[in-house]
């Protein structure tokens, strides 16, 4: 049965050290991560959730975008596993957008991200893959693919002034549409 995992919080050395390449995929203990990651990412209503997020030092996320509370207009995609990812090409077109993280709760920021990457990763089941995320699902295939080297978004914002509260996000949000 999957457990609802602890997530770290920005200042957790875990967050900024270089995730380790996965062995063995197919290890107990990484594909139960896997199933608490999934579980814990749809509990805290994230749209994705790196292993260092759980304190796990291993180059490994939970691709699993679906409207929620806090991404309402997110694509549905099946739960996907991104083991040992790598970035093949990325896109000269670059968009700013808004972004948060589990790991750092109660605020956004705006972000530049490029608008599509080209990607190869290994499946749960051992299957290497090639896949190009656009738009929505790029920016959180960066975002994840971030933390296995270390870096939070905020790491990437181009001005303090670009980050605002939760509240405030919401409000902005509501206005907007």
């Amino acid at each position: 049965m999957s457990k609802l995992l602890e997530i770290s919080q920005l200042g957790a050395p875990v967050l900024r050290k270089k995730a380790r390449f996965v062995k063995n995929i197919n290890d107990k203990s990484i594909q139960d991560l896997i199933d608490d990651l999934i579980f814990t990412v749809k509990k805290a209503d994230g749209v994705g959730i790196a292993a260092p997020q759980v304190f796990e030092s291993k180059r490994l996320f939970v691709l699993a975008s679906e409207p929620n509370v806090r991404y309402k207009k997110a694509p549905k995609i099946k739960p996907t596993a991104i083991i040992n990812p790598e970035i093949l090409a990325v896109s000269e077109e670059i968009e700013r957008g808004w972004e948060g993280c589990l790991s750092i709760p109660g605020i956004r920021a705006v972000v530049p991200r490029h608008l599509s990457v080209k990607v190869k990763y290994t499946t749960r089941d051992g299957k290497k893959k090639v896949d190009i995320f656009d738009e929505f699902l790029a920016r959180v295939f960066q975002h994840e693919f971030d933390h296995l080297n270390g870096i939070v978004y905020l790491d990437r914002i181009e001005s303090t002034k670009d980050i605002i509260t939760e509240k405030e996000f919401d409000k902005l949000m509501k206005n907007n549409s």
